[in-house]
């Protein structure tokens, strides 16, 4: 037979779309041809191929060999389908029988020396494979990777030599076994809400920000808790779901991170402020996930606020609502899952210390309304919940016999209330949407009348009613009430007041 088929997997975002390796053999002067729009690194693979089969004791065909990589209109990257073009070599030259590739996928990069060395993304291929019910043939430094997947057979291979004995039946590969991983709680994980003293008001804040999935900011002087406190929310965090786990470890192989893929708790990404538009969406030539991505199913914290380039955070503004990022080129369109939680930290002047009581500042009414307008309306407008943090006085500092409450006491009212969510209508409350959100947030006449009110007098946006809406919905969940009251509206109302008092009116 001097034609071969053999399955593999491209890489598109968190995509991959299959790849029919077909492999034919036929007369004239010996040369190999790769079509089907490889890049260099897919072109180069035919050197990489050569030196690996005779390195490895095979016979390399003196023949015309032409690899197709079908679909021909999508791109191929990288040296993921070395693996698969070798054995497709093979096969065509029944050096392998063919009955070897039925029911399996092949995935790797080969060393000169015959070694199949780890690919990146090996995760949304195992996906798919799983789904398909086919086996995949990996990389050994893959394996535990993609034992993520359940209900998979992996096959890892070290080298061409292991694969092709296995392939040919002579010294079979046991299907991988991954090793027992550590159930620690989640909450020991990360830093405790007991350890920061007074803040009553932001830590209901962060309760009810965990609970319903919101976005929140917190403003105030330097000191007065503010990284603390965001540093404290993923703690508060129901654990993940296996479904939202295989999703964001997915972003984490594409990402290269598969080391980190498995992680317990949920994402904690806090980039720097002088973090590019690049770094937050992501993007490249081989478009890879950014912050946001990375954030997904968790919380991206973004400190100094104002410091970011104010171009760099307009790019938040559509995942934000869309919970995902589409990167597009000439040639195709990447998409990259973001459903994350905002969380945001600002000063509110140049200084730090407009409005804390004190004198100190100094700065002039013009440059406090310049550092403030860095953050645009619309951005601000999509962030739900928005508290100023007074510094805590020095008795509350020195207080030490104060019963505070754990994140571990506080998660357990959290994850009652997502519970209740899912029960009653399948997502969390940040994602209820149109005719769904008017339904599970009905309010009295006189409760719509004082809603109205306040947006006039506040003067909110359509957006902010509705955000206000989904806060007293989670409000109410916290407190195990079915429906939406008169102090639970009041408290959602009150997290939409003004982040920080207008300069002029001082």
């Amino acid at each position: 037979m001097s034609l071969a088929i053999v399955h593999t997997r491209a890489q598109v975002g968190v995509e991959a779309p299959a790849v029919t390796v077909e492999v034919h053999l036929s007369g004239g002067l010996p040369s190999l041809s790769i079509v089907g729009l490889p890049e260099t690194a897919v072109k180069e693979s035919r050197e990489r191929v050569r030196s690996a089969l005779i390195n490895s004791g095979f016979n390399f065909p003196q023949r015309r060999i032409t690899i197709n990589l079908a679909p021909a209109d999508l791109p191929k990257e990288g040296g993921r389908y070395d693996l698969a073009i070798a054995v497709g070599i093979l096969v065509a030259s029944q050096q392998l029988p063919a009955a070897a590739l039925k029911g399996r996928e092949f995935l790797g990069e080969l060393a000169l020396s015959g070694t199949v060395r780890p690919i990146r993304g090996i995760l949304p291929a195992a996906i798919c494979c799983a789904d398909l019910e086919h086996d995949l043939i990996l990389p050994a430094g893959n394996a535990d990777e993609a034992s993520l997947v359940r209900g998979l057979k992996l096959y890892p291979v070290s080298d061409l030599l292991q694969l092709c004995a296995h392939l040919a039946g002579s010294e079979l590969i046991s299907a991988y076994t991954p090793p027992a991983q550590c159930c620690a709680c989640p909450t020991s994980l990360y830093p405790d809400l007991k350890d920061v003293k007074g803040q009553s008001k932001a830590k209901r804040m962060l309760e009810i920000a965990a609970a319903g999935q919101h976005n929140l900011i917190l403003a105030g002087p330097p000191g007065s808790g503010k990284s603390m406190l965001a540093n404290r929310l993923p703690g508060l965090l129901p654990e993940m779901e296996e479904r939202e786990r295989l999703s964001v470890a997915a972003v984490y192989s594409v990402a290269g991170l598969g080391d980190d893929a498995h992680q317990v708790q949920r994402p904690f990404r806090a980039p720097h402020h002088t973090a590019s538009a690049v770094a937050l969406v992501g993007g490249g030539s081989s478009p890879r996930p950014g912050e946001i991505s990375l954030a997904h199913e968790g919380v991206l914290f973004l400190d100094e606020l104002p410091e970011f380039s104010r171009k760099v955070l307009e790019v938040l503004r559509e995942p934000m609502e869309s919970g995902e990022i589409l990167i597009s080129r000439a040639a195709r369109q990447c998409r990259f899952p973001s459903r994350f939680q905002l969380v945001a930290a600002l000063n509110p002047c140049p200084c730090g210390y407009y409005n804390d009581g004190s004198d100190r500042c100094r700065c002039s009414p013009d440059m406090i309304r310049r550092y403030q307008d860095k953050i645009s309306g619309p951005l601000l407008d999509r962030i739900d919940l928005q508290l100023w943090v007074n510094a805590i006085s020095k008795t509350e500092m020195l207080h030490t016999g104060m019963e505070v409450e754990s994140s571990a006491e506080v998660r357990v009212r959290v994850v009652a209330a997502r519970q209740r969510q899912l029960e009653r209508q399948g997502c969390c409350n940040q994602q209820l949407q149109g005719p769904e959100l008017e339904q599970q947030c009905q309010l009295s006449e006189a409760d719509k009348l004082l809603l109205v009110n306040a947006l006039e007098k506040m003067q909110l946006s359509a957006r902010a009613y509705h955000r206000i809406m989904r806060v007293a919905r989670t409000i109410a969940d916290l407190a195990g009430e079915p429906r939406v009251a008169t102090p639970h509206l009041l408290e959602a109302i009150s997290y939409r007041k003004g982040l920080i008092p207008d300069p002029a009116s001082g």
